[in-house]
């Protein structure tokens, strides 16, 4: 007799999304790239050189490509896919949330949430405003700022809901010490070593990833004595290539 293998549904549904997702990521990869936004011009055409730049001025980033220029060793983990309902007259309508996690392991780190009628589209649409949130992650040090940076430079805090979850600096060597939905977090951010607190409702993985994502992103906004130095500002790249922009304006309205 043929043993019976008992696979899991839902299981089985998730990975059959993610081949789709993969699928159609690759036919939109061979698909050339029309920039609509003055930044995807500029990005395109190779005038901004690093995402450093667009930080720098806080440039809104609207295409999803503009990020997969700049950084394309970004990997992309599937947190979680929950099924939500609505009760409509007939009934209900499900839809699936999807919630993706983004990173390159050095320095950058982005949150997506979407929810769609099918598991494929979800991820898809989570994983593009994953991309469009991209943040970058200040590093720091325990003790001696011997090697490269390690751990969180601060302790900082972050809260979604009644979840809050604090990151405190590590000595080298500890390892994230973590719950597994923030560990896989930070271990996308490029922190290697970190202790956390959290309190509230865990459980509610969206807000826990979100609150970690929070408490990432506040990493910058801290201010310590080594960014006191006066940052001395030149033009914007919209000012600094306003002649650029100004052509390619003119092209468009020929046609």
């Amino acid at each position: 007799h043929r043993p019976i293998v008992v696979v899991d549904v839902a299981v089985l549904d998730v990975v059959v999304a993610l081949v789709a997702a993969a699928v159609v990521d690759a036919v939109d990869a061979a698909v050339a790239w029309v920039p609509v936004t003055k930044l995807g011009r500029l990005v395109k055409d190779g005038k901004i050189k690093s995402i450093q730049q667009v930080y720098l001025f806080s440039l809104p980033i609207k295409e999803y490509q503009i990020i997969d220029v700049f950084l394309p060793k970004l990997k992309d983990e599937v947190m979680k896919i929950t099924p939500v309902q609505k009760q409509t007259r007939a009934g209900q309508r499900t839809r699936f949330k999807a919630f993706v996690a983004i990173g390159d392991s050095d320095g950058h780190v982005g949150l997506g949430v979407k929810c769609a009628k099918e598991v494929a589209t979800a991820i898809r649409g989570a994983i593009i405003l994953a991309k469009l949130s991209v943040i970058p992650v200040r590093r720091g040090y325990w003790g001696s700022t011997l090697g490269d940076p390690h751990t969180v430079p601060v302790k900082v805090t972050g809260k979604c809901g009644s979840v809050v979850c604090r990151l405190v600096p590590a000595p080298r060597g500890t390892g994230i010490v973590a719950a597994p939905t923030p560990k896989k977090f930070l271990a996308l951010a490029g922190i290697i070593d970190c202790y956390t607190t959290s309190r509230g409702s865990t459980k509610t993985l969206g807000n826990f990833v979100k609150a970690a994502f929070i408490a990432i992103a506040n990493t910058y906004s801290f201010l310590t004595p080594d960014l006191w130095a006066e940052t001395v500002l030149t033009k914007d790249p919209y000012q600094e290539f306003t002649d650029f922009l100004a052509k390619e304006a003119a092209k468009k309205s020929k046609y």
